[in-house]
């Protein structure tokens, strides 16, 4: 017998799903904050940044790639982005729909069945909530969304069936919320507000959130 061949007391052979990919939209400027570049902002003793990420891995998300804009070349310097795929977007003054359209093109060809999209400025949301709409995918046309108090709100879950939509409609700052409301009967909201909290960091008032 070869050493290839197998024998009855072999375990079966069990293929690796196709991962969930996190996409972290980090590209805004912080126009309200001063021109501050979000990712940057710190937050525990690091840029908010390295925060999203990890809270992406720890979820369950791989690969994770991360789109920047304002100050790209300073955020790659400053933060610590090592094992992320992370692009560039030249247009991110357009806003977050050219952002989301160059992240579902870095991941064409990874073999993700899905996208799950977050931003740099919810450091509200952790680990748990992501996971929670991690574990809601059901197939490449899966349209999931967390909500509080049953409102929608980040992060969303794209199948990759869907990617093309999204990419075709995403325009300005309105993201993916043309393909949502084309969709919204196929739109699963998995409720998060008893373990994360949905805020942004927008105005200086908001900073006071990261201390």
């Amino acid at each position: 017998m070869s050493a290839n061949d197998h024998t009855p007391s072999d375990p079966p052979l069990i293929a690796t799903p196709p991962p969930i990919a996190g996409l972290l939209l980090a590209a805004g400027g912080g126009r309200r904050l001063g021109g501050r570049p979000k990712a940057l902002l710190p937050y525990r003793g690091h840029p908010l940044v390295e925060n999203a990420v990890r809270v992406l891995r720890e979820a369950g998300c791989g690969p994770v790639h991360v789109v920047l804009g304002a100050s790209a070349a300073e955020v790659r310097e400053r933060a610590d982005l090592a094992d992320c795929v992370v692009v560039d977007n030249p247009d991110w003054a357009q806003g977050m729909g050219s952002s989301l359209r160059v992240g579902l093109a870095s991941l064409a060809g990874t073999g993700a069945r899905a996208a799950l999209v977050s931003l740099v400025d919810q450091p509200g949301i952790g680990p748990a909530a992501v996971a929670r709409v991690l574990a809601a995918y059901r197939s490449p046309t899966s349209l999931v969304a967390a909500a509080y108090d049953g409102e929608r709100g980040h992060p969303v879950l794209f199948g990759a069936a869907r990617w093309a939509d999204i990419a075709a409609t995403a325009t300005g700052d309105k993201g993916a919320r043309v393909h949502l409301a084309r969709h919204a009967e196929e739109l699963m909201l998995v409720e998060c507000a008893d373990i994360a909290e949905a805020f942004d960091i927008d105005t200086p008032p908001d900073l006071a959130r990261l201390l």
